[in-house]
């Protein structure tokens, strides 16, 4: 009977999410911070189930990251341990990538709320891949239909007004204008902070929203967003 159970603890061991190699989180997002509202955010799109569950990373007055590809997810709160001791993003990006001996695989996109960014596509990742950043923000994809998914999402961050999430959401769509991912669409998600805006000022999560499975994610995720911002105006309106 001993013998049983340890080979099938030993079976079980084997089997295990640890071990088995996991799903690449095939996706294009965005980091960013806006410098007159102090919010943080990042916004995902992917062909992967519940893709909010794995990218996003922010906290305010630190940082936000979107970790992704064969994702790290230890990249998210390293790196906002790093942000808070002052560190730039780029020191950041470096840091963690060389202490990873996997990075050549790995997608990861860091804002800092001092507006510096910075994006790292491993050599490995699945083309098309890549990034592009810029002052407040980052850009990046992986198995995109090409670089003008990113440059779309970029130009529409650089050149649109309003809240953040509208420009977060307003550059996802960009990007899926321009081709996306090019196994199509499935889950999407926004997480914007700033201090004292989550529910009850309790903590920063303001908008923490996600849609897990849907033919048109981005477009449910603006309609859930607008539901939640007639529950939760933003404060001092």
């Amino acid at each position: 009977m001993v013998k049983v159970l340890l080979v099938l603890f030993l079976a079980g061991c084997a089997a295990s999410p640890a071990s088995a190699e996991l799903p690449v989180v095939a996706t294009f997002s965005i980091v960013a911070y806006d410098p007159d509202t102090q919010e943080l955010g990042v916004a995902v799109q992917s062909k992967y189930i519940a893709v909010g569950s794995v990218v996003p990373w922010a906290k305010a007055g630190v940082g936000a990251v979107a970790t992704q590809a064969y994702a790290n997810t230890t990249y998210g709160p390293k790196a906002l341990e790093l942000l808070a001791k002052g560190e730039a993003a780029e020191a950041v990006l470096s840091r963690i990538t060389t202490e990873d001996k996997r990075a050549e695989v790995r997608q990861v996109g860091i804002v800092s709320a001092k507006g510096d960014s910075a994006t790292f596509t491993g050599e490995e990742c699945n083309a098309w891949a890549g990034g592009v950043k810029g002052a407040n923000f980052c850009c990046q994809g992986n198995i995109l239909a090409g670089e003008a998914v990113v440059k779309n999402m970029a130009k529409s961050f650089q050149e649109s007004k309003g809240e953040l999430a509208d420009r977060l959401l307003a550059a996802l769509q960009a990007g899926q204008d321009a081709g996306g991912d090019t196994r199509g669409m499935q889950s999407a998600a926004l997480l914007i902070v700033r201090d004292g805006w989550g529910y009850g000022g309790f903590n920063d999560r303001y908008r923490d929203l996600r849609v897990d499975d849907h033919a048109e994610p981005i477009k449910e995720l603006k309609r859930v967003l607008d539901l939640h911002r007639q529950i939760f105006p933003r404060p001092g309106k």
